[in-house]
């Protein structure tokens, strides 16, 4: 597999020449300067890509392009939006920039309730706390009908931590769920924004009466949109799996499952149709064998992020080493080296640690935590290579 790593741009503390030196080969970054659902020029592609190259590296994998919301609910403006997003994919093409991953979570991406969780070695990592989320949820979100959504003990648990929980706990939650872990990625909400729970409450808004198999179809329409121009220019499209795997505010989640994945893949069968692989999003899903999952999609995975969660008693999950944890990224490694061996890799979600917490990097993306997964993920490679070439 392709050594790559995900680059905040020219801004990110971490430098391409640092990337050199751990032995990275491909860079996976976006331009994210430009505001969501406008079109990347050719111009700004190739002025980000000739800046990566003079670094001895390329530009292998673009993360994200986003869909923005209002082809996701079927908003007025969705044909237009998916215009642009084809002209992007185009001019993607014609720079030789040709796997791009994306998603299909409405409003809200990845969602932890603690970045920081310390381990008994020092390091730290990011948590999801089923209790904690849920007292978001239905006590600061106020959402209508959120109890519906949880158990009569889980609703207990939110009761008792209202009677303890601080101001400043409940600024950290809304900041940690709806303000840090989103702004970066998706731009829906940013660093500063004097309201982001009501601005959150407007999004969740639109996707008033829109059911699982609504979203699927808006899905589909998208995909069966942009195929063309994937053919024409050789792009591999690649959704990343919902994280965490489950249904969450009252909004359909759509690639949580093998289930999911191969309506996704069967619903839209072109092979530029495809998957990226996420095991630490698959694996937070007790529901999910990650293994099989890798044996049945590998054929269609055209991008893989190696991480892996530990599911707690109760429901809660934490980013594992990436040695351990439901992954099992080495049975991962061994399937991917046989079946797709070219295929791009990235170490994702290291942990915090050796002063990583002073550096400012985004939530989960530490240097030194994902420098030391990317070495324990080149030695299994390195062992898996050997037993393939003496087979």
């Amino acid at each position: 597999m392709e050594k790559t790593w995900r680059w905040f741009g020219k801004k990110d503390r971490i430098t391409l020449d640092m990337l050199r030196q751990i032995g990275v080969e491909g860079v996976v970054t976006a331009l994210h300067e430009v505001p969501n659902g406008e079109v990347w020029t050719e111009e700004a592609i190739r002025g980000l890509q000739r800046h990566i190259e003079s670094f001895g590296l390329r530009w292998s994998v673009v993360e994200s392009l986003p869909v923005c919301e209002a082809i996701k609910y079927a908003g007025a403006e969705r044909d237009r939006a998916i215009e642009r997003y084809a002209v992007s994919l185009a001019n993607l093409g014609r720079c030789g920039v040709r796997t791009v991953c994306y998603n299909f979570m409405p409003v809200i991406d990845w969602i932890r309730t603690d970045l920081a969780r310390p381990w008994p070695d020092g390091t730290t990592s990011l948590y999801f706390d089923r209790v904690r989320f849920a007292y978001f949820d239905v006590k600061i979100l106020a959402r209508e009908g959120a109890e519906r959504d949880y158990d009569a003990e889980l609703l207990r648990k939110v009761e008792e931590l209202d009677r303890t929980i601080t101001d400043v706990e409940r600024e950290r939650l809304v900041d940690t769920i709806v303000v840090r872990t989103q702004g970066f990625v998706n731009g829906n909400i940013r660093e500063g924004d004097f309201d982001p729970v009501g601005i959150f409450r407007r999004l969740l808004q639109r996707y008033a009466g829109i059911d699982r198999e609504r979203l699927r179809e808006n899905m589909r329409y998208f995909l069966s949109a942009v195929m063309p121009v994937c053919d024409e220019w050789g792009i591999d499209l690649c959704v990343h799996p919902d994280d965490p795997p489950f249904q969450v505010l009252g909004l359909p989640r759509i690639v949580t499952s093998e289930e999911d994945i191969a309506w996704l893949l069967e619903a839209v069968d072109n092979p530029h149709n495809g998957l990226t692989f996420c095991a630490g999003s698959l694996s937070a899903g007790a529901h999910n064998d990650v293994v099989k999952m890798a044996g049945r999609f590998a054929a269609r995975t055209h991008f893989v992020h190696l991480r892996s969660c530990d599911i707690l008693p109760g429901g809660d999950f934490i980013e594992a080493s990436h040695l351990e944890g439901r992954g099992h990224l080495v049975e991962l490694v061994r399937i991917f080296e046989r079946e797709r061996p070219r295929v791009p890799m990235r170490v994702d979600h290291g942990r915090t640690m050796l002063g990583d917490e002073r550096l400012g990097y985004n939530p989960g993306y530490s240097f030194h935590g994902r420098m030391l997964a990317l070495g324990q993920i080149e030695g299994m490679m390195a062992v898996v290579k050997d037993e393939l070439r003496k087979r």
